[in-house]
């Protein structure tokens, strides 16, 4: 039915040059009394990345809030993650921002220092009703104390494995409280071996400077620092890349080629979501859909080293433009999104546990297993986790796709770790301005 839906409704304009703007009709007009002080008719254009199960869904919040507000037009404009930051990127550079979009933590500092982002500050306690906020999330969307973006909600990485796979391997589910790197490169390689490689032990792990980034912090390191520089020593990242060769050595994981098509073809295609894997590394939120792909239990468990180092971080956030003709409408759209119990509904978990302390009770009863257990996580994970770390400095999105790029050549051995490592070091503190 939201397949059909999302075919009826108007669609984003960055994937349809022709997207069809909702206009009061001239009976709504007509009925209208003539003394009455008609509200200023009001566009917003809205983007997002994601799936069609979130494009879907986040209609149906738009069309409940043009039912609320029928003096306000939501375009939407959506697009995969793939693409949508050149996307973004372009439109902004032709100065036309969407009014409200979809910001990951990577990209606030660019696009804030940049001057595209309105400071929500103002509008909290007025237009965003801010009552039944987790408070101390805010400061994932500041910079200098300037309130840039505001969490969807929150989530934590983990482990996420699939207890059948362990079954059939005739290997046991390790306890995530006390489990070691040596632990899950080991369990790995007996899965591989104990299905005859119908199953490989795990994903590779390389390809999410956020898995770096416990890691590193499992060591007393961090990733970058708040002065917005690298702050680990070259060491700590070549043993992160010596479990990736480890586990190719072993077969815990695919071989190179595999790894990549995999890698590239998304979370529907991923060893989890098809059955071939037992282990992988994603956030919280995404277990209803790898569970729904896999057609499975699966669970989610602590990283390797337990829980150290592990924190809780705001799965994605709403801005808004500087530019918008209309501010406070606008902002009242981004509390809608917050703080509506319709649109909570709709939402769930799919962008995190919410931020709005209300909403995640009043959705409680209406999550399906596999996003109940995903929010039992995040309550576990935030009662022993650390502090998260500040907003990444500018430059950070950069940095994931060095990342990205370097570990590729790791795993087809075409660049040695100490290599790898320095050419990492090198080209992250360029794109971070170091």
């Amino acid at each position: 039915m939201r397949a059909q839906h999302i075919g009826r409704r108007r669609r984003g304009r960055w994937l349809w040059a022709a997207a069809a703007a909702g206009l009061a009709t001239p009976l709504a007009v007509a009925a209208t009394p003539a003394a009455a002080t008609q509200p200023e008719e009001v566009t917003l254009r809205f983007a997002w990345w994601g799936g069609e199960g979130r494009h879907a869904y986040t209609q149906e919040i738009i069309d409940l809030y043009e039912a609320d507000n029928p003096h306000v037009s939501i375009e939407p404009e959506f697009i995969d993650w793939s693409d949508y930051w050149n996307r973004l990127a372009t439109t902004v550079a032709g100065g036309d921002t969407p009014d409200v979009m979809q910001m990951d933590l990577r990209y606030i500092a660019e696009y804030a220092n940049r001057g595209v982002l309105a400071d929500l500050g103002p509008h909290l306690g007025a237009e965003i009703d801010d009552s039944s906020f987790d408070t101390p999330l805010l400061a994932s969307g500041q910079i200098g104390g300037t309130q840039y973006a505001l969490p969807t909600g929150v989530n934590a990485l983990a482990v996420v494995a699939d207890p059948m796979a362990f079954e059939q391997a005739g290997v046991e589910m390790p306890d995530d409280t006390s489990w070691t790197w040596d632990d899950f490169v080991e369990i790995g390689a007996q899965i591989t071996e104990g299905t005859g490689g119908d199953v490989w032990g795990a994903q590779d792990k390389g390809y999410n400077e956020s898995n770096l980034e416990i890691f590193l912090r499992q060591r007393g390191e961090v990733l970058f620092t708040e002065d917005g520089e690298l702050g680990f020593a070259p060491e700590s990242m070549a043993e992160w890349w010596q479990v990736t060769l480890d586990q190719l050595e072993s077969e815990a994981i695919p071989p190179a080629s595999q790894t990549v098509e995999v890698e590239n073809a998304g979370i529907d295609q991923s060893l989890l979501a098809t059955n071939t894997g037992a282990m992988g590394f994603w956030w919280s939120n995404q277990l209803g859909a790898l569970a729904d792909a896999s057609g499975r239990d699966l669970e989610l468990l602590r990283f390797p080293g337990g829980s150290e180092g592990m924190y809780l971080k705001a799965s994605m956030l709403w801005s808004m433009s500087a530019d918008t003709e209309h501010p406070e409408a606008a902002a009242e759209f981004i509390s809608f999104l917050l703080s509506d119990e319709r649109a909570g509904e709709l939402m769930l978990v799919d962008r995190g546990v919410p931020l709005d302390v209300d909403i995640r009770e009043s959705i409680a009863d209406a999550l399906d297993p596999a996003n109940a257990k995903a929010a039992e996580f995040v309550e576990i994970v935030g009662a022993e986790a650390e502090p998260p770390p500040g907003v990444p400095p500018q430059g950070a999105g950069e940095v994931q796709q060095i990342l990205w790029r370097l570990n590729e050549q790791v795993l087809f051995e075409q660049m040695s770790i100490e290599d790898a490592v320095a050419a990492f070091i090198d080209e992250a503190t360029a794109a971070i301005g170091g």
